[in-house]
């Protein structure tokens, strides 16, 4: 199955659906990360903190795909920003997936009250200038972080990936995104323990298109715009979870599901939340 792709504002590409890692650890993350990729799938993300970088890189190696054909994402850590601490760590994490180069490389969290998240964003323009990071951006963000990144640099994130959801669909975050030419990525695009595969409403729209509530509320994200990253081992479940091409939600649909909005269900406000 070829994937389709979304335009970044640095001119390159990333596929507009992808696979989440964190937890996919030892041989059956390997075997997982394989699956994956064997099903369809050439977008991966992982990060530093998800200790698993080398199951990844692994997967990679290991599923017979040429290298360029699949886009890795990984993300710095809290306790590596500063612009050389950052440099190191970008190697620590290069090393650790066996690959020459990142497609996409991420700050992880903001950190605000840390303050050197324009240190870590000054280093990593540095190593998309030496091609070592294809393109950067970064992960939970606001639009005032964002602004102070371009303000101070001149350079917009290609990315950023942030909580979203049907119950936090973020749009004026999105918005902002859009007005910027930065792409949304989805973390947890599913929610939390099926909560909003089993709402009704959800449920109904799936029986009208004869799919699952996940690959609606995938198609939904796909529709927004932004780029899902789901997290699964299972092969069938990786399948489904690809297989979202085939249908399409009405607009009245999409504003349905956006309409199940109830606020954030994770403890991640970026201005507050910190993970080193």
């Amino acid at each position: 199955m070829r994937i389709g792709t979304r335009t970044l504002n640095d001119g390159r590409s990333i596929p507009i659906l992808g696979l989440g890692t964190y937890g996919m650890r030892g041989a059956d993350g390997v075997a997982s990360v394989v699956s994956g990729i064997h099903a369809g799938y050439r977008l991966l993300d992982t990060a530093l903190n998800y200790e698993n970088e080398r199951e990844v890189g692994k997967g990679v190696r290991e599923s017979g795909v040429a290298r360029e054909e699949v886009f890795v994402t990984t993300k710095l850590p809290g306790r590596h920003h500063g612009f050389d601490e950052t440099l190191a760590s970008f190697e620590e994490s290069r090393n650790n997936l066996g690959l020459d180069y990142l497609d996409l490389y991420l700050i992880h969290w903001p950190l605000p009250r840390v303050d050197k998240f324009l240190d870590s964003w000054r280093a990593m323009i540095r190593l998309r200038e030496q091609g070592l990071a294809r393109s950067i951006g970064v992960s939970n963000f606001t639009p005032a972080h964002i602004q102070r990144l371009m303000d101070e640099t001149d350079v917009a994130p290609a990315v950023n990936q942030v909580e979203l959801h049907p119950r936090f669909p973020q749009a004026a975050l999105r918005e902002f995104h859009e007005r910027h030419g930065i792409v949304t990525e989805s973390w947890s695009p599913l929610g939390k323990e099926k909560a909003i595969t089993a709402a009704p409403l959800v449920a109904g729209i799936a029986d009208t298109h004869g799919r699952t509530p996940t690959q609606v509320v995938l198609r939904w994200h796909i529709q927004l715009g932004a780029v899902p990253i789901p997290k699964s081992g299972d092969p069938q479940r990786q399948a489904e979870n690809l297989d979202l091409f085939g249908f399409e939600l009405s607009a009245p649909e999409v504003a349905a599901i956006s309409s199940l909005e109830a606020g954030r269900l994770w403890d991640g406000d970026p201005d507050t939340h910190e993970e080193f």
